[in-house]
């Protein structure tokens, strides 16, 4: 016989922003944003749970305290509409296109119950019979009640830090024409803004339109785990030395890969009342004991219950948690009822496939109707244990920030969007951008910093890159960058002299120039006099002068001949004399650097020079890092292009990323200029990063320990399972928590073998701590390799074809079409 839904809907009204149910219930709704999974500690974990107690202590008498988890089967929908996307961004776009991913929601339902209203059982429910309004329900005095405790609750909740609540208004909680409000989702399991009516059958199985479902109960004790509590330790994350910690019913939230809806119900009444209850059922258990051991162990039971309430001041409360499960495809009941029986096996729970009693425990899910719950389906027990079976997580959400970069949900490898250096400043976790980046040979530590600083560029940012293994040769050809590298037909060549379009000879040009001469003249153990410094701030600002006039072009040569020829003569009138300048061991010292020198193709470049305005340049030191002179110089250049770029260039974001050079830079004296950029790059809206791959490294050198790490808020680490045993070194240089070193650990411990990608660590501020997967499109893979051969192929195809991105395409199309073959 059929019935209309309009006829049998518990629901009377929506006003005042609550929920009015037929029988007198009042229900205020929230939705919830509940911290990320894998990021709470143990520590986390009890806090959080504390937090639900003391919250469900301050709500009143006869209300009910109901939690809905949906999550449902998603898919990934990406952004082909922007038209300013770069070639890599597109094909990350179509990579990740129709990905799938558990989309959850979480609301939080709090009714008040008329306090002589009628206990519902399976064989009484509103769904079987109407009633009228009880008159307490039209006391204004029990919604202004409801409203100060259901305000004190939501204060409690958020004070914590872990969750923040948003109250549903009236339009969001009733369907209009063009748009299905919470109710009418959960009665058609239709989680989206439109409206779409279906049938809803309780024939064997629930019904609704063409969703198979299936409803699991944890209602008996008997199924009940022995014990609980606020976390259980998740194996395919642990190690020998850690152990991996997640929340006690995360099994039965993100990690449970199918649609469904976690509903958690919590019963709140009349303590004393209840109590009294207890006293009678076990004065009556004690009357039988003698005559049956299931007696006897019972009254045990209710004495222990009762003793613990009493000295312990334990909140008594009635509980009840079900699982509903839906499929399209009938076929997959079965694997549902194995995924559902394995997932409370990890709780040592035992899933309960309700059939009898289904369709009143569904009709009593409806947003507003948890006060019509089948009593008899529930269990009494304290808040402290019932809180245990709470949801306390969600997936990884995206920044909203227009900084930072795409990494991949770490169960699912879904998109998101991380902002690793403007939102944790703004949040006030973080006071600087710098990052420190610490992952051994093979690790994908080039991997994750191509990645990250392609990001950057196409958000706008300055990116000066040095590096000793041509890791960004692909993508410094693909962006149309500079790349100075040194090589017998090509050497490597920089003019530091040379002034822009729009850039002037100011003080700090002028310093950069003589700071460069004098590292050119004068030995690391000489010093340099005053007399000295000051004639080569004339000579620099004559020569400039005399550029102005005479149109040539500036580079070293001119600036030689002019202190040759036309300087010399100046210095003779005004009787200076060699032992305050010495300017004929000026000339010679710096003669190779000159015209027909060894060195002078150095100085002297006539392209690729203006650097100040380039926005992605990379120097490639690999064949000159034990140079003993073209070293130096090459590092005075590039520190005094980008600390360039980071006075002049005002509002833009710049980037400086020193590969394993960094141990050479800081051999050849050049550790000032490291400490100085940790120190101040902040103040112009940059950020410094330094790589490297050895454990040895960071605690040989007195640069990355002082300067480097204590001026690094960011730091990302990537697979340290050589170094597990010895791990203890490095959690206390680099200041890492207990939480953070189980994470670092976990990192590739349990990888989805059908995809290709590793995972990364990233720290900010030693507060906020996530693992992320570096998972990437095939074009990509190909611009970041790191490999001989693919290089080779990449450089072979790029040639062929004319230009970086066109050789890419062609040899990703090739290699997808003889993997699809």
């Amino acid at each position: 016989m059929e019935k209309l839904l309009d006829d049998l809907i518990p629901i009377m009204d929506v006003e005042h922003d609550c929920i009015l149910s037929k029988q007198g219930d009042i229900t205020v709704v929230f939705q919830a944003d509940l911290p990320e999974i894998f990021t709470l500690s143990d520590h986390d974990y009890e806090a959080f749970h504390q937090t639900w107690v003391k919250a469900l202590r301050v709500l009143p008498a006869h209300s009910v305290f109901h939690k809905q988890d949906w999550f449902v089967d998603s898919r990934y929908e990406p952004d082909f509409s922007r038209e300013d996307k770069s070639f890599l961004s597109m094909q990350s776009e179509r990579y990740f296109n129709e990905r799938p991913f558990l989309d959850h929601s979480c609301y939080i339902y709090i009714t008040k119950k008329p306090a002589n209203r009628k206990v519902s059982s399976s064989l009484v429910s509103n769904l079987v019979r109407p009633t009228l309004m009880p008159e307490e329900t039209m006391d204004e005095k029990v919604l202004q009640d409801l409203h100060s405790c259901v305000g004190q609750f939501r204060h409690i909740m958020e004070d914590s830090g872990f969750v923040k609540l948003r109250r549903l208004k009236d339009d969001e909680l009733w369907s209009y024409n063009a748009k299905a409000g919470i109710i009418e989702q959960y009665c058609y399991l239709s989680p989206g803004d439109e409206p779409l009516i279906k049938d809803i059958q309780f024939d064997e199985n629930i019904r609704i339109g063409s969703q198979h479902c299936q409803l699991y109960t944890l209602a008996d004790t008997e199924d009940l785990p022995g014990t609980c509590g606020s976390q259980i330790h998740f194996d395919r994350y642990s190690t020998d030395k850690t152990k991996f910690s997640i929340g006690y019913s995360s099994s039965l939230g993100q990690l449970l890969s199918c649609n469904h809806i976690y509903n958690q119900y919590i019963f709140i009444d009349d303590g004393q009342k209840t109590l009294r209850k207890m006293e009678t059922k076990r004065l009556r258990l004690q009357s039988l004991a003698a005559y049956s051991r299931k007696n006897a162990i019972a009254l045990d039971a209710t004495n222990a219950f009762l003793n613990e309430a009493i000295s312990a001041q334990r909140m008594p409360v009635r509980a009840h948690f079900n699982l509903l499960v839906w499929t399209e495809k009938k076929e997959e009941l079965n694997e549902l009822n194995n995924k559902v029986s394995a997932a409370l096996a990890q709780m040592e729970a035992v899933a309960k496939k309700e059939t009898t009693g289904a369709p009143q425990i569904f009709w009593a899910g409806i947003p507003g109707n948890a006060a019509d719950f089948p009593m008899n389906e529930t269990f009494d027990c304290f808040a402290e244990q019932a809180s245990c079976f709470l949801n306390l997580e969600t997936g990884y959400r995206s920044s909203i920030s227009p900084v930072g970069l795409r990494l991949g949900d770490r169960l699912t490898g879904k998109p998101v969007h991380v902002d690793i250096s403007d939102e944790p400043i703004k949040k006030g976790i973080c006071t600087n951008r710098n990052k420190f980046i610490l992952g051994p040979s093979g690790s994908g530590k080039s991997f994750f910093t191509n990645h990250m600083v392609r990001s950057y560029y196409e958000q706008g940012s300055h990116i000066v890159l040095v590096d000793v293994g041509h890791s960004y040769k692909g993508l410094c050809d693909l962006v149309n960058g500079y790349y100075f590298t040194y090589q017998e037909t090509n050497p490597i060549k920089f003019n530091p002299f040379y002034i822009g379009e729009g850039d002037a000879l100011d003080t700090e040009k002028k310093e950069s120039i003589k700071t460069l001469i004098l590292a050119l003249w004068k030995k690391d153990n000489e010093v340099f006099k005053r007399s000295e410094y000051v004639a080569l701030s004339n000579a620099l600002t004559l020569y400039y002068a005399h550029i102005a006039e005479s149109d040539e072009f500036a580079c070293f040569n001119t600036f030689y001949e002019f202190l040759r020829d036309e300087f010399v003569p100046i210095l003779d009138e005004d009787k200076v004399k060699d032992r305050d300048f010495d300017v004929a061991n000026l000339l010679y010292v710096l003669r190779p650097y000159y015209q027909g020198g060894e060195f002078d193709y150095l100085l002297n470049a006539t392209e690729n020079i203006d650097l100040l305005n380039e926005r992605f340049i990379v120097f490639e030191l690999d064949n000159i890092k034990d140079h003993p002179i073209l070293f130096p110089v090459v590092t005075i250049i590039i520190m005094e292009v980008f600390i360039s770029k980071m006075r002049k260039l005002k509002g833009i974001r710049k980037m400086i990323l020193i590969e394993e050079a960094w141990k050479a830079i800081a051999k050849e004296g050049m550790a000032d200029y490291i400490k100085y950029l940790f120190k101040t790059v902040r103040k112009y809206l940059g950020e410094a990063i330094v790589v490297t791959q050895e454990v040895e490294d960071i605690i040989s050198s007195p640069v990355v320990k002082q300067a480097i790490i204590n001026n690094s808020d960011c730091k990302i680490l990537l697979d340290q399972s050589k170094y597990q045993n010895k791990f203890d070194q490095i959690q206390e240089l680099l200041g890492l928590t207990e939480k953070e070193k189980t994470l670092i650990l976990s990192v590739n411990k349990a990888n989805d073998p059908l995809r290709k990608y590793k995972e990364v660590f990233i720290s900010l501020g030693g507060t906020l701590s996530r693992v992320y997967r570096t998972e990437v499109s095939l074009e990509e893979y190909l611009c970041y390799t790191t490999e001989e051969t693919e290089k080779i192929k990449v450089i072979e195809y790029a040639g062929r074809f004319g230009s970086m991105q066109k050789g890419i395409a062609a040899l990703a199309s090739e290699m997808k079409s003889t993997a699809g073959t």
